[in-house]
Parts: C-alpha cells; sequence; structure tokens
C-alpha cells in the first residue's frame, strides 16, 4: 500500500480530556505514540470540530506544525474528537468487492452517490469508548463496516470533484455500526419497506476517531488499506482503491444535493468483509478494531445497556 511517509511520522490532531468547562481541549499526537502536545495556537479550542470550524486560520498554522513542539501532556486520554459535527453522511454501496458479496453486480456509468444521514449528537462516540447496544441485540443483528471518513475543512455547494479534495480538511476512521434486523420492515407500500433510521441512526451507531490526520498528510485518499477485525479476527482486508466513487466525487455528488459546511463528517463506504454477507453479528463482550493505514485505528468493546 502507498504511504506518503511512515506512520511515525504522522500525526493527527485530537481531543483530549483537559479542563474548562468542556472538560477537553486539543492537541497534536502522533500515530505511533500515547504522549501530545499542545501548541499555543491550540489553546482555548474544546475539540477538532472548533479546529476545523476555523479551518481557514487554524490549517495554515498547522501546516507549519512540529508535532514534537508545544507542551508535553503525559496523562491525556483521548476522546470523542468532533463534539459536534453540523451533518454526518454516509455513503451507500461504494465498494466493488462489498457490492459482490452482498449480490449486486454493479451499478452502471451513470450511478451517483447514495448517502443517508447519521445524527451527530447521539451516534458519534469516541475512539475506545464502550459502544452500548440494548437487550435486542439478537434479533438487531449488529454489522460492522470499518469505512475511511473525510472532513470538510470548507463548504460549499455544488463543489467540482476537481476542487473537492481541497475542500477537505483530513481524514478520520469510523464504523458505520448497523442494524440489520429493523432495516426491512413486512409492509404493502413500497416506499416504506426500507427503514434507514432504525437501522443507521442508533446511539452509539459510528465510532469515529481517533484524531484529524491533516489532508496534505494523505496526499491519495484512493490508495489506503483499511482493516476491520472482531476479537482479533480479520474481516475485512480492502482498499480505498476498489471504490466505484472516489472521495472527490462523493464529496461533488453531495454537494449537489445540499451545502456542505465545515466539520461535515462524509464517510465513504466499507469494503467486503461485513458481518451481514456471512450471517454473523455483533453481541456483548466483543471488541471491534478498524484501521486505516496512516489514518489511526479504532477500539470498542459492545457492551449491553443497562436500565432505560
Amino acid at each position: 500500500m502507498h504511504n506518503c511517509r511512515p506512520d511515525g511520522d504522522r500525526w493527527a490532531v485530537v481531543t483530549v480530556a483537559g479542563p474548562g468547562p468542556a472538560g477537553t481541549q486539543v492537541g497534536i499526537q502522533r500515530l505511533d505514540s500515547t504522549t501530545v502536545r499542545i501548541p499555543p495556537y491550540l489553546r482555548g479550542f474544546a475539540s477538532v470540530f472548533d479546529v476545523v470550524d476555523h479551518w481557514d486560520t487554524v490549517g495554515d498554522l498547522l501546516r507549519t506544525q512540529d508535532p514534537d513542539d508545544g507542551e508535553l501532556l503525559t496523562d491525556a486520554p483521548v476522546r470523542l474528537p468532533l463534539t459536534y459535527p453540523r451533518k454526518v453522511l454516509c455513503s451507500g454501496p461504494n465498494f466493488r468487492d462489498h457490492l459482490a458479496e452482498m449480490g449486486q453486480t454493479g451499478l452502471g456509468d451513470t450511478w451517483r452517490g447514495y448517502f443517508f444521514f447519521k445524527p451527530p449528537t447521539t451516534s458519534l462516540t469516541g475512539p475506545t469508548d464502550p459502544v452500548l447496544v440494548g437487550a435486542t441485540y439478537r434479533e438487531d443483528r449488529i454489522d460492522w463496516e470499518g469505512e475511511l471518513a473525510a472532513v470538510m475543512g470548507r463548504g460549499g455547494r455544488d463543489i467540482a470533484p476537481r476542487d473537492a479534495l481541497g475542500h477537505v480538511a483530513g481524514y478520520m476512521v469510523g464504523n458505520d455500526i448497523s442494524l440489520r434486523g429493523p432495516h426491512h420492515r413486512d409492509t404493502p407500500a413500497a416506499p416504506f419497506v426500507w427503514d434507514w433510521v432504525a437501522s443507521k441512526a442508533a446511539d452509539m451507531s459510528l465510532p469515529i476517531g481517533p484524531g484529524l490526520v491533516p489532508a496534505w498528510q494523505v496526499p491519495d485518499p484512493q490508495q489506503l488499506r483499511i482493516r476491520t477485525w472482531v476479537n482479533g479476527e480479520l474481516k475485512q482486508d480492502g482498499t480505498t482503491a476498489d471504490m466505484v466513487l472516489d472521495v472527490a466525487t462523493l464529496i461533488a455528488h453531495a454537494s449537489a444535493l445540499l451545502t456542505l459546511e465545515p466539520g461535515d463528517v462524509i464517510l465513504t463506504g466499507t469494503p467486503a468483509g461485513v458481518g451481514a454477507a456471512r450471517g454473523a453479528f455483533l453481541s456483548p463482550g466483543d471488541v471491534v478494531d478498524v484501521e486505516i493505514d496512516g489514518v489511526g485505528r479504532l477500539h470498542n468493546s459492545i457492551r449491553l445497556r443497562r436500565g432505560p
């Protein structure tokens, strides 16, 4: 797989535990390190979302950042980076090998991006936080979907594909956890057969992070390896080169539907290896890891939600 530099030389903007009313602060962390540095210009920001919301100013400062400069924090747990973006858009079928495993042969040359929403304030959860599921988890058929997330630094409407990557602040790892059980309803009215809210909008259904790797550290988002493990067993091992629509085209198609804003997240689809294709689903006690080379790793346990 192509990487522009070794992971040890890459760094991310992260939200970590800290003082202040929000209880969080923003720093810089190398991808191979547990330590965090806080440059003076990042003081006062409570989350990575605050940074990308001021990307035209802060992005220029980050371009000159030495990850070894700034106040050192030795005990700074990484939190949910984006609290909270205005929109989270997820791309539907967008990997050729995933389409094949789900019985779809092709989408044709006129295919346009297919999107659905996740509610940012309740579906997003941190890169190491437990994912709480209900007592109906067996019927819910909870699935994993490791994905690359593009975070907008500049908004816009009707963005041309050739300009789209210039609107991206950076990239994160995402896991589009899906409830396959309630997705299809046995109803006589065809438009209401598919329940996307029940399937995709559950609380804590989108672990994301661990931080924002600036776009200039990922010169080709179509050359990234995505892997997902469940309890240490490799389930997904794909590459963004297998996307039907590349990241730039997805952004262009999304901006043709609605106005994109700084901090908006676009999930770009998942490769083959999801649970639905093999009849295997998540249960309390399972642990899911999603890693994208040069972008980071998520590590989330599945736990049973207690009480209301």
